[in-house]
């Protein structure tokens, strides 16, 4: 690590800590509303912007990638359990088990990587950024006549990022 890493108070940690902020306020916010979508949309490009700024002013660190990873999954569990009921109530019930079968894929992949690695270990393969975009998009195309094929459609990419995560961890 150089010597611009070594502070905490990186700019790409910055706006890492937005995304947290931005995710604890999306608890507190009715979902779909412009308040929603205004903060939903800060902490989506902050989580383009961070990685990209700490590998282009070269100020890449494990705890950025770590803060990185905190942010992620607390800005999708808020998003699960903000949006979750409305997803429960449009989508058809057949999805589910397809989404069941993909988090099942995930967990299996992060176990493994636990049990070899003896820590938590998530990639950052191409199929997992398109993951996390597609998921992104969710909620600006749940309610449209669409809906439906997004879902689906984001399912099957995360499957495939799941499943390339897991066979690597298994391979390794």
């Amino acid at each position: 690590m150089n010597k611009q890493c070594a502070g905490v108070m990186t700019l790409p940690n910055c706006i890492t800590s937005l995304r947290i902020v931005g995710a604890v306020s999306l608890a507190f916010v009715k979902p779909f509303t412009t308040l929603f979508y205004v903060i939903y949309s800060i902490c989506g490009l902050s989580d383009v912007l961070d990685g990209w700024i700490a590998r282009a002013t070269k100020t890449t660190s494990e705890l950025g990638s770590k803060l990185d990873s905190v942010a992620d999954l607390l800005f999708y569990s808020i998003m699960m359990i903000k949006i979750m009921p409305v997803l429960w109530r449009v989508l058809p019930k057949w999805i589910w088990i397809v989404v069941g079968i993909v988090l099942a894929i995930r967990l299996a992949s992060y176990i493994v990587a636990a049990v070899k690695e003896k820590k938590f270990a998530s990639m950052h393969t191409i199929f997992n950024k398109m993951s996390g975009a597609a998921v992104f998009g969710i909620p600006y195309f749940i309610m449209l006549p669409i809906g439906t094929a997004y879902c689906l459609l984001v399912a099957a990419i995360t499957g495939i990022a799941s499943t390339q995560e897991l066979v690597f961890h298994l391979t390794q």
